[in-house]
């Protein structure tokens, strides 16, 4: 027997994953119905909820009748919760998301009486690089992990250090990750060889001294009844996860240090394909996290009459719950990936409703006939909004100076032209709403009524007299007032808005501010910072302004795909498919504005793989001989101003068991890529370390951009890619078609990752787009976040709703945030404060620079709570940075 065992009752709780959550959550009922059962029965019982609020919440919502209960057992110390609210992953969301997490998880454990003060990530597929200094800015001093730690580490505890030099005390779980222990006590009869046998295991980890960690639980597992005397029986000791490493103390001395994110595969399956199955889902999740972070709650803090606080908070919590490690990752049954992609399309909604209200205060200060121009970036900036409005009248702003525009198309004029009885065309009439506008005027000339309408309207409408003139008329019309399409180049103030309007009798003399023109001869666009080349297999070449040059970008890639959710698995004879059996080439518009061409390749891609049934030998030996002729459209967008190509890929997948691919060959060899994720850039190699029998495939995550050997892709959300052929060329994942959760026989892995179970909606067939953008730099990547920054976060057009007497009113700048390398993430509204996050985004120290409407500035944590003051002289503030250091302050009047 020993006395140097720890025991952690504990139960791994995936919310959703080969089941549904409500499904998941009947049995969550009965486990925490027999927890507390046997907490109160046992008083030695200690028991740690894995880390997460949401088994509390989620259990509560069905026995609520049970709060007390919990919450007496949370302060006593004996039950552990918190301190997420999910167990999310980490790769899948944006950083912002991960602090919400934190917020709401430690919020709500401190209403039960205490969240665990541990960092507690058990079963994520790898780690962020900047999770050590989000904790500890989070008042965490520990960390606990299990996936991703490298071959490196050979003690059971190491310093985790993030980019900006945050150092945390970290806690491996060798030798079973978080169910070490969960054999422990399976064999009454040997409990002392056991403990023995796990003293020995342990030891080589955790040196001569000390007690030794066993994690008793597993998946979705119960307590068990007597345990405290089965532990009293080896001579152990029961504990929680935060009374076992509470007893280490939070200093990193002399521990083994690991510098950055944790992808390794050495000590355990990391799971790398969870990135690019069900991609329209990550696609979903990206869109939904800007509209809440970068246009909602922003425009709310500034601009808002009031603050939405609760829409936010539910926004926020379908975007906590959608981040779990079994949810936004798409490896569970599609019933789960059904139901996480209803909730994140909820969040966006909310964030809708919420920037759709905010805006549509300012638009009242507009003239109909004019468009509100809302900026959600942090700094001024002049670039391209596309707009409806009426007539054919150039464009003014504010001043009266003139707005450069470039029609793109001509709305339809005449809606309805109809032999008709003209009873039933009066019975289309509401109010003055006709077929979605409202009527400005009609007439009767012979036999035909006619309707005019447009968008807005103050003319009075009398239906009896439209009645009275009908006597003849058997013909009705609906005509239009025209209007267009435009695309207008505009500056706009930092986070403010400005607006615009047609005018034929604007300032004629001023000149509007000169601009680059965008031109579209032949198959070349060409904007002076970039020459884009379509080749005739529809593959582009770019030509930067400092001479960088790629050619063949764009190239579509498709082969076999005959793993599963979790690893990518090739036929072993796949048949890759490279070339179009067509290209066409048309002009979509030829500047001075915008410029762009309609590529449209057509392909034939094997329908399947061959013999895929989930029981056959692995790898399945190729893919079918039948074939689907596919249609790649891809739109090559070029607009004034932009250093960088827009693309728009397009298809329509009918086709099972692949994997498709964008390539873009580099303009030099690279021997790594750098990679925007949470709060930093990541540098990566082009190999992965292995070592536990998975597949190590150099394949990565990459947020909102990736860069490597001269050339970067602008991405709208989470997307895989890797650097192939000797870091030649970069390829980014598109789409992939898998038709198993998980595969007991994969070529890639060597065991399940989880039940063989059908998913047939994980090969996502039907229409598919992506959109993106190539952008050719020298020197460092430093040019590549500003330029994701304008990419990602379009200038927002909104229709003016006032009367048409207005003036439009001058422009008016919200908050401008500046500084080299300096990136802002967040500004809401919190208690009388406004809470700015910004994070350096660089690899020197340096400055941000806060200018806006306020006379005080405070120092804050990442739960909101304020700290030091900060001189906040003439509405400027001057943050000192470290290189990437995440700083939140919060301002006020």
């Amino acid at each position: 027997m020993t006395a140097e065992i720890v025991v952690v009752p504990h139960t791994h709780w995936d919310r959703e994953w080969y089941e549904p959550f409500q499904r998941f959550r009947l049995r969550l009922v009965a486990l925490l119905d027999e927890v507390l059962d046997t907490m109160e029965r046992e008083p030695g019982y200690r028991f740690t909820l894995d880390g997460q609020l949401a088994c509390v919440d989620d259990y509560l919502e069905v026995r609520p009748e049970n709060r007390d209960r919990i919450a007496a057992l949370v302060e006593s110390g004996r039950l552990a919760a918190g301190p997420w609210q999910i167990l999310l992953d980490e790769f899948l969301c944006s950083g912002e998301n991960i602090i919400r997490n934190l917020e709401l998880g430690m919020g709500r454990a401190d209403e039960l009486g205490g969240s665990m003060p541990v960092g507690y990530l058990p079963d994520m597929f790898g780690h962020t690089a900047q999770m050590p200094q989000i904790l500890k800015r989070a008042g965490l001093l520990h960390a606990c992990v299990y996936r991703g730690v490298p071959s490196s580490v050979v003690t059971d505890a190491f310093a985790w250090v993030a980019p900006d030099g945050t150092a945390l005390r970290t806690q491996y779980l060798p030798l079973g990750g978080y169910g070490n222990g969960a054999h422990l006590f399976e064999d009454p009869a040997h409990l002392a060889e056991r403990a023995a046998d796990f003293s020995a295991r342990m030891r080589e980890w955790h040196g001569p001294d000390g007690a030794l960690l066993a994690m008793y639980g597993a998946d979705h597992s119960a307590p068990v009844r007597g345990l405290p005397q089965m532990v009293a029986g080896i001579g152990a000791r029961m504990d929680t996860l935060s009374g076992y490493v509470g007893a280490h103390p939070g200093d990193v001395d002399g521990l083994p240090r690991v510098h950055g994110e944790l992808r390794s595969h050495a000590r355990a399956n990391i799971l790398p394909g969870v990135i690019s199955v069900r991609a329209h889902v990550k696609q979903a999740m990206g869109r939904a996290e800007r509209m809440v972070e970068r246009y909602a709650e922003p425009l709310a803090t500034l601009w808002g009459d009031s603050w939405p606080g609760r829409f936010l908070d539910m926004a926020w919590w379908r975007l906590v719950d959608a981040s779990g490690h079994d949810s936004v990752t798409g490896c569970g049954v599609d019933d789960t990936a059904q139901q996480v992609a209803a909730r994140i399309a909820e969040a966006e909604h909310l964030g809708q409703a919420v920037r759709d209200m905010v805006t549509a205060g300012l638009a009242a200060e507009v003239p109909a006939d004019g468009v509100l121009v809302v900026n959600p970036t942090p700094a001024r900036r002049r670039g391209i909004v596309l707009m409806d409005v009426a007539g054919l009248d150039p464009l003014v702003g504010p001043t009266g100076v003139p707005i450069p525009a470039q029609t793109l198309a001509h709305a339809p004029t005449v809606l309805l032209d109809a032999e008709m009885d003209p009873a039933t065309a009066l019975t289309f009439v509401h109010g003055t709403e006709l077929y979605g506008q409202h009527i400005v005027g009609w007439a009767v000339a012979g036999d035909t009524l006619t309707f005019t309408v447009a968008k807005t309207s103050t003319a009075a409408f009398d239906v009896a007299e439209v009645r009275d003139a009908l006597d003849g008329v058997t013909r009705v019309r609906i005509v239009a007032e025209p209007r267009r399409t435009v695309a207008a180049l505009v500056e706009a103030p930092p986070l403010g808005h400005t607006s615009v309007r047609p005018r034929a009798n604007g300032d004629a003399h001023r000149a509007p501010a000169p601009f680059a023109e965008v031109r579209a001869d032949d198959r070349v666009l060409d904007n002076g910072l970039l020459r884009v080349e379509v080749a005739d297999d529809g593959t582009l070449t770019l030509t930067s302004a400092d001479g960088t040059t790629l050619t063949g970008a764009g190239r579509i890639v498709d082969g076999g795909d005959v793993g599963d959710t979790y690893n990518y698995a090739p036929p072993a004879a796949d048949r890759i498919v490279l070339e179009p059996t067509s290209v066409q080439v048309s002009v979509a518009a030829s500047g001075p504005l915008v410029a762009a061409f309609d590529v449209v390749r057509t392909y034939r891609w094997p329908a399947a793989g061959d013999d895929v049934t989930g029981v056959q030998e692995i790898p399945a030996a190729s893919r079918t001989e039948a074939t689907e002729e596919i249609v790649v459209g891809t739109r090559v967008e070029l607009r004034t101003g932009e250093p960088y190509v827009r693309l728009r890929v397009e298809f329509d997948n009918r086709c099972s068991d692949h994997r498709v691919r964008l390539h873009v060959p580099l303009p030099a060899p690279a021997t790594a890529s750098h990679a925007e994720g949470q709060f930093a850039v990541v540098t990566r190699g082009l190999t992965a370390e292995g070592g536990c029998g998975e597949e190590p495939l150099p394949t990565f995550p990459a947020s909102s951009w990736v860069a490597a050997g001269g050339v970067a892709a602008l991405l709208e959300h989470v997307t895989e890619y890797e650097l192939v052929d000797d870091g030649t060329e970069l390829a980014l994942t598109l789409l992939r078609s898998v038709g198993y959760l998980s595969r007991n026989l994969h070529a890639l892995r060597p065991e399940p990752a989880g039940p063989q179970l059908a998913t047939p909606a994980a090969q996502v067939r039907g229409a598919r787009s992506v959109e993106l953008a190539l952008m050719p730099y020298g020197g460092s990547w430093a040019a590549v976040p500003p330029a994701a920054e304008t990419f990602r976060h379009d200038l927002l057009a909104v229709p003016g709703t006032g009367p048409s007497s207005f003036d439009l009113p001058p422009a008016a700048p919200g908050l401008a945030v500046s500084g080299e390398g300096v990136v802002m993430t967040s500004l809401r509204a919190r208690d009388d404060w406004q809470e700015l996050r910004v994070v350096a985004m660089s690899d020197t120290d340096t400055e941000a620079v806060v200018e806006g409407a306020f006379t005080r500035a405070r120092y804050a944590d990442l739960r909101g709570r304020g700290g030091d003051e900060i001189e906040a002289g003439s509405g400027v503030v001057r943050l000192p940075l470290r290189a990437w250091e995440i700083a939140t302050v919060q301002l006020a009047d």
